[in-house]
């Protein structure tokens, strides 16, 4: 049997009663460490409190499906950072199982898509989640524009999660085939509003400008959970810290939703409202 179980955002503790009772449960217990990662825990941590041995499983073991290779004759817990379907990747973990005639049981858990309410924005007011990812000097994809143009159009807010590399290769060591690997990277709130801008200056297309409210939001579900509103020169100013960090751009605020995000904002005359 195989058993996706979402740990929540913070830490050991954040895992449901039902996720704890399949850990204590399972045969084999890994931990999924490329998607995201738990911002105050670590594979140690979650040993000592599970009480239940826990294994890294990294984006090779995932992607290749080798997390499954004993999910036939034994117990296999994954737990994955969120909820068990923040990435596609443990959608096709489900398929495979499906394919290989494994029973597979999922136990949800909070992510960063909900958990972004927090901020005073109302979640069914969202649009379409984007994704940032690194730039490289060949490599500056924004194809996402297209899709905030359109959620800044309809009024709809706009959350981006941001890019984080673990255990990534250079191009060189790839190409030679060497198992070295670079430091991780987690891309900032301002890396993404700096990345937004240069698009918007090349596309031209009106999907932000100076007045757009944005929301920065730094280890959402951790004692130390950082959320600010503001323009992007109000922004600019702001130290969030360590990761992980997320990224709202605010389509229409509802008169509703102004006087919770002005709980965070840097300059409330800077939070207007639709209506």
């Amino acid at each position: 049997m195989f058993t996706l179980v979402g740990v929540g955002l913070g830490d050991e503790k954040d895992i449901t009663v039902k996720g704890l009772e399949a850990v204590k449960a399972a045969d084999v217990v890994f931990l999924e460490a490329y998607t995201s990662y738990l911002i105050n825990s670590s594979a140690d941590k979650l040993t000592e409190y599970y009480g239940k041995p826990v294994t890294i499983a990294d984006r090779d073991a995932v992607e290749s499906g080798s997390v499954l290779d004993d999910a036939k004759d034994k117990s296999v817990v994954l737990l994955v950072v969120g909820d068990v379907f923040g990435a596609t990747t443990h959608s096709d973990l489900i398929v495979r199982c499906h394919e290989a005639s494994i029973k597979s049981v999922v136990i949800h858990n909070a992510s960063i898509i909900n958990a972004v309410g927090c901020c005073g924005l109302q979640l069914y007011r969202f649009g379409q989640v984007l994704s940032l990812c690194f730039w490289t000097e060949t490599w500056r994809p924004d194809s996402y524009y297209d899709r905030l143009l359109t959620n800044r159009k309809t009024g709809v807010h706009t959350l981006l999660l941001l890019d984080i590399k673990v255990k990534e290769q250079s191009d060189e060591n790839l190409a030679r085939g060497r198992k070295i690997y670079e430091p991780p990277r987690y891309m900032s709130i301002a890396q993404a509003i700096d990345q937004l801008q240069q698009v918007e200056e090349t596309r031209k297309g009106g999907a932000i400008n100076d007045d757009t409210v944005y929301i920065g939001m730094a280890r959402i579900g951790s004692a130390t959970q950082q959320v600010v509103a503001g323009t992007r020169k109000e922004l600019e100013a702001i130290d969030f810290g360590e990761p992980l960090h997320s990224l709202i751009v605010a389509g229409d605020i509802h008169e509703c939703e102004a006087e919770h995000v002005r709980l965070f904002a840097i300059n409330n005359d800077s939070i207007k409202t639709s209506r």
